[in-house]
Order: C-alpha cells, then structure tokens, then sequence
C-alpha cells in the first residue's frame, strides 16, 4: 500500500502504528536513483483504494495518520505516477507539490484535498481560480 500525502512522503510499511511490510528495498531505490547519473526516482500507484467495507479511499492524503512510517521522504521522490498522469516533485516549494500531487490526485477528492491545503496554509491564492 502506497500513501502519500500532500507534501510528499511515501508510507509503504505501516497502516498507522499497524506494521504491514518491510520497505521492500523502496529508500535504496529512490535514494540509488537520486545518486546515479541521469537516474530518476519514480513511484508508480493507484490514487485510490477501496476499505474493508467497500469504500472509496484517496492514497494522496493532506497527512499521514499517527504512527505511519515514512519509507521514503519527499527530498528523495522525484516522479509519482498515477492513472491521472505524472509529476515531477524535485526541486518544489510546499504549495508546488501540493498543486502537483492534487492533479494526479482522484478527481472525486480533489476540492477536498484543496480545502485540506488550504487550512494547512500551503495553498496559494493564486492557485484557487486553476481548473483542475
């Protein structure tokens, strides 16, 4: 299970304090990606999934729930995949990958997930008249 959540840190170990993998060798991807010479870093996931009772559920999340591990951290993603396309994140402010990760983001939760960056103060107002 991948999560992300808005300022880019990927959690692929844990569900909250619940463990439910090893990291699969994740961090030495991403971090033998960033090192290598012309290497890229790319994560490639679904931007949804459904609950246990069938529910539709964002992986992009505002923030990870308590006790969530960080597999790996946003200095080191570079390029998230999802059905709704790609981004770049190397090199972003805050508001930057907010606005990226709300785009590839499931379009069914994207007005909430800018409310959710709104009153985490790291949406601008200049993104608020942006079509997404």
């Amino acid at each position: 299970m991948y999560r992300s959540r808005l300022i880019w840190e990927i959690s692929s170990e844990s569900s909250g304090t619940k463990h439910i993998s090893g990291s699969g060798g994740q961090l030495d991807f991403v971090t033998g990606a960033e090192m290598s010479k012309n290497g890229k870093s790319i994560i490639a996931f679904s931007s949804t999934y459904k609950d246990k009772s069938g529910q539709l559920k964002s992986r992009i999340v505002p923030t990870l729930p308590l006790g969530e591990i960080v597999t790996a951290p946003r200095t080191q993603a570079q390029f998230l995949v999802t059905e709704w396309g790609k981004v770049n994140l190397a090199g972003r402010s805050t508001w930057e990958r907010a606005e990226l990760l709300i785009d590839v983001a499931h379009p069914d939760f994207r007005e909430e997930l800018i409310r959710d960056a709104e009153r985490q103060g790291i949406w601008r107002k200049t993104n608020k008249n942006r079509q997404i």
